[in-house]
């Protein structure tokens, strides 16, 4: 770890719900941001294999003992990815052989433990040797999200060292849960990652807050889904149907500094890889003026836990 390193931001479009495939084109991406010199590569919130973005798009989906919902239930459970799994096995020997730290966004499924068919939307950093530095499951699925995913737990709420710098990351509306912000700004961050399926104008507003809070920087992600990669199964909404080119989730990945300002402004619409780099030095010269886990923390006032073990 140095003062600075070189971050890509993978604005991408996963081949929905087919995880060999998402994988394959995700190796190929991460040897093109590893080529481009970057220390540390992030994809958006569940790129393996694709955010179910028909939860905000879909016709009838939530009716009780709905037979198409179950059916692409299940195939998301077949495509997802499990830690100790092949798929994750390529995932690690591409970091390790482009020497470059991952941010993966996944939907994960269990294959040990109690037999559990529950899926996670998870957030995990590999380092630049391949190894598993952290595993954090989002503690409250989203509103209709919870359809598809359990609740997780506070065994990865932190930052951890990598090769890149101290890396943490939050998804979603986790950024509007004052708790985990406050874990994370504990534990440390220099560059946090915000995963999020497309980075709406709020999105935008809650990732640059969290820069100006936490003096970090901060690594905006959104993914990519036309109209076409619609899961057959369901219905898509009449006012969003008709064009097969039209984004559902368009984007939006941004590069933020310690000020909230931008680095990289929002990029929309495309497949992209974005890259930036960040002077991690500056970190201490901002923590002057306001430091959420030093002299405007007031211990003497507040007290401050988290119950950090493994649920599931």
């Amino acid at each position: 770890m140095g003062d600075s390193a070189r971050v890509a931001l993978i604005q991408a479009r996963p081949v929905y719900y087919d995880l060999p495939a998402t994988i394959e084109k995700a190796l190929l991406l991460i040897a093109e941001a590893a080529r481009r010199g970057s220390q540390l590569a992030v994809f958006g919130e569940t790129f393996f294999p694709g955010y179910p973005a028909w939860l905000d798009c879909a016709i009838d989906y939530a009716r009780w003992d709905h037979a198409p919902t179950k059916q692409l239930y299940a195939r998301l459970v077949r495509n997802s990815l499990a830690l100790d799994s092949a798929e994750m096995r390529q995932l690690r020997e591409s970091a390790k052989k482009y020497e470059i730290a991952l941010v993966l966004g996944l939907n994960e499924r269990v294959v040990q433990g109690r037999g559990n068919r529950s899926l996670y939307n998870s957030l995990v950093v590999l380092d630049s040797d391949g190894a598993i530095r952290n595993h954090h499951r989002k503690l409250r699925p989203t509103y209709t999200e919870q359809l598809v995913w359990a609740q997780g737990d506070a065994a990865g709420l932190r930052a951890v060292d990598t090769a890149a710098g101290r890396v943490g990351g939050l998804i979603c509306w986790e950024h509007w849960m004052p708790h985990a912000r406050q874990a994370m700004h504990l534990s440390g961050e220099a560059i946090h990652i915000a995963l999020w399926p497309q980075v709406k104008p709020m999105h935008q507003i809650a990732s640059r807050h969290y820069a100006f809070e936490g003096r970090c920087f901060v690594l905006a992600v959104g993914n990519i889904m036309p109209s076409a990669d619609f899961p057959p199964e369901l219905q898509l909404a009449p006012e969003m149907s008709g064009d097969a080119d039209a984004l559902l989730l368009n984007g939006g990945s941004a590069i933020i500094a310690l000020d909230g300002e931008y680095l990289v402004e929002p990029v929309y619409g495309e497949e992209t890889i974005i890259t930036a780099d960040l002077d991690l030095s500056k970190i201490a010269q901002e923590q002057m003026a306001l430091d959420v886990t030093g002299h405007y923390a007031r211990d003497d006032v507040f007290d401050f836990a988290v119950k950090r073990r493994r649920l599931n």
